[in-house]
């Protein structure tokens, strides 16, 4: 694994901004679905199952997954970017402050609506932090470079990456249920919509996202997991369905780039 790229030029101000603000956004709606209490995305499972073991914060599990990830992409020759970094301490360290803050809810409709907010705000944090161009996610980045190594489709291979999470995750004692299916939904069409709003200098982030990492169109993450079309990875981490760019593992970009299922396709940060 070579060393860290740290993208240069117009609006890198506007970048980086987009970058921390929508990994910090990305940790703190991946609580709420937490609090919700109606399943996690993918990743999510497997922290919360992780942390219910180990007696670890499900932020400090995030940290070390990450980690561990991120380790995985010297054999497949995967190259980190600043996001790729950050994507790591960033969401984690965001999901822990804001499940100190947000109280767990009891009733039915809070629940809901909290899972609702979750969701909807996870899309706007893949969409800015995948937009913002400074590599996905150690998860999509590991699913892009999967893709790319074996020649597998990346709906294939995050199909197979997200399964064995949720299996593992749901056996720890991850939470997995109808907040799951919602956000596998709903994250692709999210992702793609917030990614294309918050692309910078009004260009389309499919036309300029990197090669290497993950396309907005998961998973994924951040972060993110999505890439234009089936086959081509679109960074985290957040994700989209169908042709065009992908979105983010959980965890925020969950660097994240989508592939259309991210979620739906889309890369996260996880």
């Amino acid at each position: 694994m070579s060393a860290i790229s740290v993208p240069r030029g117009a609006h890198l101000a506007r970048r980086l901004v987009q970058l921390y603000a929508g990994l910090a956004l990305y940790g703190a709606s991946s609580a709420l679905l937490v609090r919700a209490g109606l399943g996690l995305e993918p990743w999510g499972v497997l922290h919360q199952g992780l942390s219910e073991r180990t007696g670890l914060s499900i932020g400090i599990v995030s940290i070390v997954v990450g980690a561990v990830v991120l380790l995985l992409w010297i054999p497949i020759r995967q190259r980190p970017g600043l996001g790729t970094v950050s994507n790591v301490f960033v969401v984690g360290v965001a999901m822990d402050g804001t499940l100190e803050l947000v109280p767990a809810l009891h009733g039915v409709a809070a629940r809901v609506a909290l899972m609702v907010a979750g969701v909807v705000l996870n899309g706007v944090a893949t969409g800015l932090y995948i937009a913002a161009r400074f590599g996905p996610g150690p998860r999509d980045g590991l699913m892009t470079g999967l893709h790319r190594r074996t020649g597998r489709s990346v709906r294939l291979v995050r199909t197979l990456i997200e399964v064995a999470v949720v299996v593992t995750g749901f056996a720890l004692g991850g939470s997995l249920g109808v907040g799951t299916v919602v956000y596998a939904l709903a994250i692709g069409p999210l992702a793609q919509f917030f990614l294309r709003f918050f692309a910078v200098g009004g260009e389309r982030a499919g036309k300029n996202a990197p090669r290497n990492g993950p396309t907005a169109g998961a998973d994924g993450p951040p972060g993110g997991d999505r890439r234009a079309g089936e086959d081509r990875p679109t960074g985290g981490e957040a994700p989209v369905a169908g042709r065009g760019p992908s979105v983010a593992s959980g965890s925020p970009g969950r660097g994240t780039c989508v592939t259309g299922r991210t979620p739906g396709g889309a890369i996260l940060p996880r």
